[in-house]
């Protein structure tokens, strides 16, 4: 199986595509969509579609998996995050390409084995998993990885993640 996990912005989208076989994990690729502040928001957001149906259509997923947008304490970066998840998903859609939403604990617990486990236990792991020497920069390439690990793991269990419909 091979998957797509996204970590969502609007200034960097995380983004891993790994291969899962029987139970082993091999990275294909991973890095990141950024965008310039100061440029007009919908350009961004243009920026991160296209970026992101790039990666689509060159890795060939089977799935993506996505974070599952929770309430944070600003009101402007939570809007703006998930107006660029909807061109991510408008990306998949385009693509034919079914999308799993995990929440923060579900990807702890898929990746660690703890749903509590702190972001510096996650990174470790998903670089033990994907047998990569050091974990990924930015952050948000890390956590896109553990998305795609955390589908993996959960797409024959109990805690798989809602599908998009």
């Amino acid at each position: 199986m091979r998957v797509l996990g996204i970590d969502p912005g609007y200034a960097i989208v995380g983004w891993g595509v790994t291969d899962y076989t029987g139970n082993r994990f091999s990275p294909v690729a991973f890095g990141a969509v950024t965008t310039e502040a100061g440029v007009a928001f919908e350009r961004r957001l243009a920026q991160v579609y296209d970026g992101v149906l790039e990666v689509m259509r060159t890795h060939q997923p089977e799935a993506l998996s996505i974070e599952q947008l929770f309430y944070q304490h600003n009101q402007t970066t939570v809007i703006g995050v998930a107006e660029a998840r909807g061109v991510i998903l408008l990306a998949a859609a385009q693509c034919g390409l079914p999308v799993f939403e995990y929440t923060p604990m579900q990807v702890k617990q898929a990746v660690t084995g703890y749903g509590k486990a702190v972001k510096k236990q996650v990174q470790e792991m998903t670089r033990i998993l994907l047998h990569l020497e050091k974990v990924p920069k930015p952050d948000d390439t890390a956590d896109a990885l553990a998305m795609a690990i955390a589908h993996c793991h959960c797409s024959r269990s109990r805690l798989q993640g809602t599908p998009i419909r």
